[in-house]
């Protein structure tokens, strides 16, 4: 397969996450990946698009979100960008120490750390990147 990248860019607005969604869906099939891995990605890209429109961008409609989708005969990656202002990784809660176990922070980047092969933050002066990395199965 070659590469082949796709870019889409919305407002922070937490009603377009379904079209989000339909986005990756059609990208997961396009790449071939199974229902285990299209649902893992599912969940993963929600909750990172979710965090960067609600978190990155406190929901403000004139801040932008934006998604590059990278497809090579290996990996699939995606990068969301928004243009908040970052946050300390290390500070966010271990959701399964039990002292945390009920707090809502820190289950989202727990949840996607577990279904991603790679899960990273770029941290730039003009936003905040999520990088999502999911390996295809060759079959």
């Amino acid at each position: 397969m070659s590469n082949k990248i796709y870019i889409k860019e919305i407002e922070s607005n937490p009603d377009l996450l379904p079209e989000l969604d339909e986005f990756i869906l059609n990208i997961a099939k396009e790449a071939g990946l199974d229902s285990e891995q299209t649902n893992s990605l599912s969940l993963s890209f929600s909750e990172a698009a979710s965090n960067s429109i609600i978190h990155g961008n406190k929901s403000n409609p004139n801040k932008k979100i934006k998604i590059k989708v990278e497809i090579d005969s290996y990996k699939l990656i995606i990068t969301i960008k928004d243009e908040g202002k970052g946050f300390d990784i290390k500070s966010v809660p271990d959701p399964t120490k039990p002292e945390n176990i009920l707090k809502d922070s820190g289950r989202g980047i727990h949840i996607m750390k577990s279904y991603l092969n790679e899960l990273r933050y770029n941290f730039t002066t003009d936003g905040t990147e999520t990088i999502l990395t999911v390996k295809l199965n060759k079959h």
